[in-house]
C-alpha cells in the first residue's frame, strides 16, 4: 500500500488545520504536513527556488507546531508532520521540547521533516551563516536525539554546546519519531543517509525530472554509505497525479506521496482533496 498525505500552508485564509485534518482522515489520506518560515525578510540574497516572485503564502503562514497540534486534536488517528521545519535556524533545545511535546499529545503520531533551507536573508536573522547552515543542522540533529534519548544529555559540537542537562517529556516514539530529511537528490540523500529515518525528496527539481529515475542511485548510495537502505523510508514530495507513476512507486518500495494544496478555504480544497483520495484508492485497490 503507498501512503499518502497532503501539504498546505495553513494561513488566516486559508482551511484551518482541524477541518483539514478530519477531512483528510476521513478520505483514508495518512498524513498532513505544515511547511516552516518564521518570516520573509524584504531582501532577497537568495532567489526563490520555484523561480519568479515569492507566492503570498510564503508570508502568511502560521507556526507548524500550532496547526499540526490542531489538527492532531481534531483527529484520532491522522500523523502530522513538519514539511519541512527549518532545523537550521532553530535552537535544538527548543525545539526538542517542542517535538517530544507534540509526539506526546498525539501519541506517537509526529513525524519531523526536516530541512536546511534555502532563504539567506532569513536565516541570517535568526544568526546562521548561509555557508555553515548544513553543518549546524546536522549538529541540531544530533544534539536533539541526546536530549530525547537520554535522562541526562549533553553536546559538545562547534554550533551546538551544552553541558549534562534533564529535559522532559520524552517522545512516545521510541528512540525518537522519525527524523524524515527533505530536499533535492543528490544533497538531501546524503543528509538523510547520514543522520535521517527517512528522505523526502522532491519529484522534480533542477537536474532530474523524475525522482523515481533516481531512487536506484539513492539505495546504492545508502549500501555504499554502510546503511541498509530498507532503514531510510522514502516520501515524494509534490508528485504528478498519474496512476501508472504512483505504482511505479509502490514497485520501488516508496512508502508515501504528499501532494500540495493550495492556502484556500474548504470550498476550494475539497474538490483537490477527493479528486486526490480517488486517485489514491485506484492505485492502492
Amino acid at each position: 500500500m503507498l501512503k499518502s498525505g497532503i501539504s498546505m500552508f495553513f494561513t488566516d485564509y486559508s482551511m484551518g488545520p482541524g477541518e483539514l485534518g478530519r477531512a483528510l482522515e476521513s478520505r483514508g489520506f495518512e498524513s498532513l504536513w505544515a511547511p516552516e518560515h518564521s518570516h520573509i525578510p524584504v531582501g532577497r540574497k537568495t532567489p526563490f527556488p520555484g523561480g519568479g516572485d515569492l507566492p503570498k503564502k510564503y508570508y502568511d503562514c502560521m507556526d507548524p507546531f500550532v496547526t499540526l497540534t490542531a489538527a492532531a486534536m481534531a483527529t484520532t488517528t491522522l500523523k502530522v508532520g513538519t514539511g519541512i521545519c527549518l532545523i537550521q535556524q532553530r535552537d535544538p533545545i527548543q525545539t526538542a521540547k517542542l517535538v517530544a511535546s507534540i509526539d506526546q499529545v498525539t501519541g506517537g503520531r509526529f513525524l519531523f521533516g526536516v530541512g536546511n533551507g534555502w532563504n539567506q536573508d532569513e536565516m541570517e536573522n535568526h544568526g546562521t551563516d548561509f555557508k555553515t547552515r548544513h553543518a549546524r543542522a546536522r549538529e541540531n540533529i544530533e544534539a536533539m536525539k541526546e536530549i530525547w534519548t537520554k535522562s541526562k544529555a549533553e553536546y559538545h559540537g562547534q554550533f551546538v554546546n551544552f553541558d549534562p542537562m534533564m529535559t522532559w517529556p520524552k517522545p512516545v516514539q521510541k528512540p525518537h519519531p522519525p527524523v524524515i530529511v527533505g530536499g533535492a537528490f543528490p544533497y538531501s540523500a546524503r543528509r538523510a543517509i547520514r543522520y535521517g529515518d527517512g528522505w523526502i525528496p522532491q519529484a522534480a527539481r533542477g537536474g532530474y525530472t523524475e525522482i523515481a529515475d533516481m531512487i536506484p542511485e539513492f539505495r546504492k548510495m545508502c549500501v555504499e554509505a554502510g546503511r541498509d537502505p530498507a532503514s531510510i523510508a522514502i516520501t515524494v514530495w509534490f508528485p504528478r497525479k498519474e496512476p501508472d507513476l504512483m505504482k511505479r512507486y509502490m514497485d520501488l518500495g516508496v512508502e508515501r506521496v504528499v501532494f500540495n494544496v493550495e492556502s484556500v478555504g474548504a470550498d476550494q480544497a475539497l474538490p483537490v482533496i477527493d479528486e486526490i483520495a480517488d486517485l489514491m484508492a485506484k492505485v492502492n485497490a
